[in-house]
């Protein structure tokens, strides 16, 4: 079901899609490719939003900072100093988090109105950046598939292709909260992790991957979830052909499980700390399957490098269940 649920200030049109499958309901938007609210149901047959979101368009034109459910790109995550050096060029980028690149720049992927078509239980969403948007190279052009599988799980697929090379890191960013309302800090969360990448005060990656033994960051047995996490973990899969699962989210209160499965080499967990309003800090968890923050500055992390003939694959699938 598509409908018109608004305009932008330049008249361009934003319409919603629903789909819905094996119990499973998601709505979303052409503006950011935003996953605006999945219903599933409890262990008691119940149906709720598990997903942070606003009501209507203008929630998310006036509080886009936390990038609720949207696609994000060029470069998901942040890139130091809004800089790097590819094939002996460098390329000066917005700086839009203090001094560095977070989620694409100024304008990223979140910002746009994707071109919206329908396939067989899901969406084919469409976009193209130019060469020199946000200071990357290469015209891209980028195309997402979001489904609804027979499982009801959710799966995302990202395709781009490039006319020179550049980076590429491509991510969705809902925010899961599996009671519906609340804070999910009680969520217990389990990460397919035996290392994370410890950052300075500017989430910038500060020296390599570590062990999380002995530390705060050991998910690898599933726990509450807590506050206080904006950090990528270091899946232990690395890069897969298929989406693998890598991560759980339990609420015990209403008995929703969330699985991620994906071909991503890590996974961002931030605990919304600093969310702001109208939500109230912790409101959810946004589990982010992407490459590492600023690859591009760090040749020993997993490349992020596309080229003209190569084809930028990723797939990551939300499962949902209940205990």
């Amino acid at each position: 079901m598509n409908e018109l649920i608004g305009t932008l200030s330049d008249g361009t049109p934003v319409h919603r899609w629903t789909l819905e499958r094996a119990g499973v309901r998601v709505r979303i938007l052409s503006y950011g490719g935003i996953v605006q609210d999945v219903e599933v149901p409890d262990r008691d047959g119940r149906t709720g939003n598990v997903v942070l979101g606003f009501d209507g368009l203008d929630g998310y034109l006036t509080h886009p900072e936390p990038f609720l459910g949207a696609l994000i790109g060029r470069y998901a995550n942040r890139i130091g100093g809004a800089r790097f050096t590819l094939d002996g060029t460098e390329h000066v980028l917005a700086p839009n988090d203090g001094p560095n690149s977070l989620h694409g720049g100024e304008r990223g992927f979140d910002k746009r109105v994707w071109d919206v078509t329908e396939v067989a239980h899901g969406l084919r969403l469409s976009l193209v950046a130019e060469d020199g948007e946000e200071g990357f190279p290469g015209r891209l052009e980028v195309t997402v598939t979001y489904t609804l599988d027979e499982r009801g799980a959710l799966r995302i697929a990202y395709e781009a292709v490039t006319d020179a090379p550049t980076h590429v890191n491509l991510t969705n960013h809902t925010y899961w909260n599996l009671a519906g309302s609340g804070a999910a800090g009680g969520h217990e969360l389990r990460v397919a992790a035996s290392r994370y990448t410890p950052s300075g005060p500017d989430l910038i990656p500060a020296g390599g991957p570590v062990d999380v033994s002995g530390t705060r960051y050991d998910f690898r047995e599933a726990r509450k979830a807590g506050g206080g996490y904006d950090d990528n973990f270091v899946l232990d899969k690395g890069v897969t052909a298929a989406p693998e699962e890598v991560a759980e989210l339990y609420d015990p209160a209403s008995g929703r499980v969330l699985t991620v499965a994906t071909t991503e080499p890590g996974i961002q967990v931030y605990t919304a700390d600093h969310i702001g309003e109208p939500f109230e800090p912790g409101a959810g968890i946004a589990l982010e399957t992407q490459h590492f923050p600023d690859s591009p500055n760090r040749p020993e992390f997993p490349s992020t490098v596309l080229r003209p003939g190569e084809v930028f694959r990723s797939e990551t699938v939300y499962g949902f269940s209940v205990r």
